[in-house]
């Protein structure tokens, strides 16, 4: 029996094999797209591992490309490239990979001043300013950051953007107990609320037993000091995943 023909031309059974090939491509290129986003984390990991020296105090971030550091640190170590060093971590899985890694981890109460803190970024715009916390840990992100001399700051081309809040929302950290308060509030800020919840639908609670609202701005943020500040002065707010004035160093990661 013949196959019905399109206005192009094309049978089905030619439709459905382009269809195919389509689909084998848009495949291929998102692999494509996802190796080198990730041989651009690895670089920028690589660079940013390469600055620390036997002796320092170090905090270690929290995230996929934070991880590679402390992965990185650790196959240093073991080669004797570095020796005496600590590292604070940022979250309770930064230091369970820290410690797998043979990175030895120490508290802000041994080490309250730190050389050099290494933590990735969701968003970085031109100015320095960051959003952080998609990893659920800006908090101890944020105390961490303060407590160093210097904040290496490692990324892929991806997390730069041309103003904050126009990919990622940002991360807004509260005490359980009248969480929901803050939504209309974040909304009257030209902010849209999502309570951030686990894969089998529990509230996500942070390493510190706070819940987390990823607030997201549609059109990003027109003055992210003036939000940070209507924020963080609500009773209940803990803090926020914007890292503003912290001027850091960036490592902009590099796929080839």
């Amino acid at each position: 029996m013949a196959h019905p023909v399109s206005a192009n031309g094309m049978t089905g059974s030619d439709k459905r094999a382009e269809g195919a090939q389509h689909s084998v491509s848009a495949a291929h290129h998102a692999t494509s797209g996802g190796d080198a986003a990730q041989r651009a984390k690895a670089d920028a990991a690589q660079r940013a591992a390469a600055l620390v020296q036997s002796g320092m105090r170090l905090g270690l971030g929290t995230g996929s490309t934070a991880s590679l550091v402390v992965e990185r640190l650790g196959a240093r170590l073991a080669a004797g490239e570095l020796r005496d060093i600590a590292g604070v971590p940022t979250s309770s899985a930064t230091r369970e990979l820290a410690e797998k890694c043979g990175v030895p981890v120490g508290t802000l109460e041994e080490y309250p001043v730190l050389d050099l803190a290494i933590d990735g970024a969701d968003e970085v715009d031109p100015a320095g300013d960051l959003i952080k916390g998609a990893g659920g840990a800006l908090l101890w992100e944020k105390i961490v950051a303060s407590s160093a001399a210097r904040l290496v700051i490692v990324v892929d081309e991806g997390k730069l953007v041309p103003r904050l809040g126009v990919r990622y929302p940002v991360p807004v950290e509260v005490v359980p107990f009248g969480w929901r308060t803050h939504v209309e509030p974040l909304r009257k800020l030209g902010g849209e609320s999502v309570l951030r919840r686990t894969a089998n639908g529990e509230p996500y609670r942070t390493d510190s037993g706070h819940f987390i609202l990823d607030v997201r701005f549609a059109d990003g943020i027109a003055d992210a000091r003036a939000l940070e500040q209507a924020v963080r002065s609500r009773p209940g707010v803990v803090e926020t995943g914007l890292f503003l004035g912290f001027h850091p160093e960036v490592i902009v990661g590099r796929a080839g």
